[in-house]
């Protein structure tokens, strides 16, 4: 079994794997004060649930790939992968990790390592050109070239932290739940907030990959765009754009890259 991780900055998405194949996950917040051991205590509620695997901690583990946007969530984990699975093959997301996605930027160790992981899965699933749109705490496009390389992307505030920014700056308007409303016209102001929520992120999103397809391909329609993140599916319905929605996008990516460097470790 492969465990993967995905540290986010609100919530860490765990997948196990038999072969290719996601046979478990996990979705966590994101605490940035958890030690190591309060991770590896973590790590083994959750895993001794499942019955491919043993109660001990590491039981029915072969390896373990981790990118994480969080630093010292990163520092834990290495420590937990030296300290509880010291026998099992790591691979940590960082510059000098094989990743087979040459990456096109002024500063390539600047891009977070999630958007480099999904582009990629993104190529491996679907080839380039192509556009992932990762739905998180913020919204990220990233873009892959028809060769497979990583040659950019856009970053803009996430749906959560919108919702958070109306509560905390409308004087008469609170956080909301993140729901569709009954329609475009709220009747009321939840509705009204939630309106310019869901449907402006879906036009944000139309709008952007609309703008980065054609400075991507000479045919606009060529680009594939795929749609990742928790929060993927309030947009989904209300996007023109997007072809393809894979949850598991990041975790996929994982995979890819620990059997490219499993073998060089």
């Amino acid at each position: 079994m492969l465990l993967t991780i995905d540290v986010g900055n609100t919530h860490t998405v765990l997948g196990l794997f038999d072969g290719e194949e996601i046979v478990e996950h996990w979705r966590i917040s994101t605490d940035s004060r958890r030690t190591a051991d309060e991770l590896a205590v973590l790590l083994q509620g959750l895993m001794g649930m499942h019955p491919l695997l043993g109660e001990e901690l590491g039981d029915g583990i072969d390896g373990i790939a981790i990118c994480a946007t969080v630093p010292s969530v990163l520092h834990e984990l290495r420590e937990v992968t030296r300290r509880y699975y010291g026998d099992v093959p790591a691979v940590l997301v960082e510059p000098g990790v094989k990743t087979g996605v040459p990456i096109l930027t002024d500063n390539p160790k600047e891009v977070g390592a999630d958007r480099i992981i999904n582009a990629v899965a993104a190529v491996e699933l679907y080839g380039g050109p192509a556009i992932v749109v990762d739905f998180g705490t913020a919204t990220t496009f990233d873009a892959v070239s028809a060769r497979g390389e990583y040659v950019g992307g856009v970053i803009a505030p996430g749906i959560e932290i919108s919702v958070d920014a109306l509560g905390v700056k409308g004087a008469q308007l609170r956080k909301i739940e993140v729901a569709r409303p009954r329609a475009v016209i709220g009747k009321n102001t939840v509705e009204a907030m939630q309106s310019g929520i869901i449907y402006g992120f879906a036009g944000q999103v139309d709008g952007v990959v609309n703008r980065m397809a054609r400075e991507l391909a000479d045919d606009p329609d060529d680009v594939t765009v795929i749609a990742t993140g928790g929060l993927a599916p309030m947009v989904l319905g209300e996007s023109s754009v997007i072809d393809e929605h894979e949850p598991w996008l990041t975790l996929i990516g994982l995979r890819l890259v620990y059997e490219r460097n499993v073998s060089r470790i």
